[in-house]
């Protein structure tokens, strides 16, 4: 394609495809800043007011409610490990780089405090449906270590039967034993950070990683049982090229992970420190980006995954593309999920957390982290508790996200409003997105196109009361 056919025309519909047609004009509009919406409100809108009492308040709230309905639904618990041994100049995470591990030991007696802090809420042996070790890098712990936080949390809690249990992999810091004994704790899926196999890309980025290091961890995982493997790519790298990124979708492909995480990097250097050592100039322009995506799509479909939409694909035994078929997806600070909705306990530092209608973060900092927990407190220190119309406008703009449509009867039953009236400003609004093909308004619902995936947060960002309020976006990353 020359550069004149790419401004004119993006991305190229045709038969055997079916792909939409993203003009210059469309991307010029459309291309802004705005949530992912992994949680409506975003995490922008917490505020400080929010503290300890009230999210210990949340807990008691849960248990008494357990209390009256003869049980509790099942917990999510999201575990927060912030070590790494070296930095990933992309990284917008929490993160702590040392390369000195007997820090972790410190870290580990925190949570192991944190977890006593909700046992004696809640009370021991809540069931748990979802267990997810994120980061940093997880496998920055050691066997032992691991068995430890695992101990703790078996001890505490009791995971369910057929609970997905993961963790992610840093694929530099694992073999086929270490995986091994992450089988022998119970864990059943695993997500493997790549990125790109680029090797210009990764040395731009900082994060050198061969595709037969990763093919042969990939192999191991099969090997040990594991019931699925997911891998993270990014695109929008310097350095990074539509053809580049090509190369590394067919290798990714060909490697068969269950599923595939595919993210549009954000250039926030005001934001996060690390991203200052990326040369801006190597960053590919906008137009190079909605062609990365159009062309990934397009790839990983032609290689038989389904396009669960925005940023994963899965292959079709996949329990999340099961999910997509039957309209029982769901979206989370993860992604998307299979799970239902349900209350999210955050541990560690910086964790974020859903406890009925609120929601919690903990310090973001390891000295505040350690001194709440060492004092006996739980170490929230922003959150928001949800208003009626918080949590209506959450449902519609999961609907969205999830499900590409959003049907009135089922938000007027469960809410009690006229859709048509309450949102007559933001079904005006829509129009405008209808006319340039996004959706297609209904008498009774509101319909995503097949174009209109490409940009779904701004399908979802029309009912985004707060973002209405405050049009200051520089704070989130772009749509395309």
């Amino acid at each position: 394609m020359t550069e004149g056919k790419a401004q004119s025309c993006l991305m190229l519909t045709s038969a055997s495809t079916d792909r939409p047609v993203v003009t210059e004009e469309l991307l010029r509009r459309l291309d802004v800043n705005g949530p992912r919406y992994t949680s409506y409100p975003t995490a922008d809108r917490f505020v400080d007011a929010f503290g300890p009492d009230d999210y210990a308040r949340a807990l008691d709230q849960r248990a008494e409610g357990a209390g009256v309905i003869g049980g509790a639904s099942p917990l999510s618990i999201y575990v927060h490990i912030p070590f790494c041994e070296s930095l990933c100049y992309y990284c917008a995470c929490n993160k702590v780089i040392t390369k000195h591990h007997e820090r972790a030991a410190e870290y580990l007696d925190a949570l192991e405090k944190e977890v006593a802090l909700h046992v004696a809420r809640l009370g021991a042996g809540q069931a748990v449906s979802q267990l997810h070790f994120g980061g940093g890098s997880p496998t920055f712990l050691s066997d032992a270590e691991l068995t430890r936080v695992m101990g703790v949390l078996r001890k505490s809690f009791r995971v369910a039967p057929g609970a997905e249990t993961s963790i992610e992999v840093d694929p530099r810091t694992v073999n086929h034993e270490r995986l091994a004994h992450l089988a022998s704790l119970g864990f059943n899926r695993l997500s493997f950070g790549v990125q790109d196999f680029d090797p210009a890309v990764q040395q731009a980025v900082h994060r050198v990683q061969s595709r037969e290091m990763v093919a042969s961890l990939m192999a191991s995982a099969r090997e040990l049982g594991f019931e699925s493997t997911n891998v993270d790519l990014i695109y929008g790298l310097p350095k990074q090229t539509p053809e580049s990124l090509q190369r590394t979708v067919r290798e990714v492909a060909e490697l068969r992970p269950e599923r595939i995480a595919l993210y549009s990097y954000a250039h926030l250097p005001q934001r996060f420190k690390p991203q200052r050592r990326i040369d801006a100039a190597a960053l590919p322009p906008a137009g190079d980006k909605v062609r990365m995506l159009s062309e990934a799509i397009a790839g990983f479909v032609g290689h038989g995954y389904q396009y669960i939409g925005m940023d994963h694909f899965a292959l079709p035994g996949d329990s999340l593309a099961a999910a997509k078929r039957q309209g029982r997806l769901h979206r989370n600070f993860q992604g998307y999920s299979t799970q239902p909705d349900c209350d999210l306990i955050g541990l560690g530092v910086s964790s974020i957390g859903r406890v009925g209608a609120t929601y919690s973060q903990n310090a973001k900092t390891l000295p505040e982290y350690y001194d709440a927990v060492n004092h006996g407190q739980f170490p929230v220190v922003r959150g928001l508790a949800l208003t009626r119309e918080d949590l209506l406008r959450r449902a519609v703009i999961m609907a969205i996200m999830c499900q590409g449509r959003l049907e009135f009867e089922s938000i007027e039953l469960a809410h009690l409003i006229d859709v048509r009236k309450h949102f007559a400003a933001e079904l005006e609004q829509l129009r405008a997105l209808e006319e340039s093909g996004l959706v297609v308004i209904e008498p009774s619902a509101i319909q995503v196109t097949a174009l209109g995936w490409y940009f779904i947060r701004s399908v979802a960002m029309v009912f985004d009361k707060h973002l209405q309020a405050d049009r200051t976006r520089e704070r989130f990353s772009r749509i395309i």
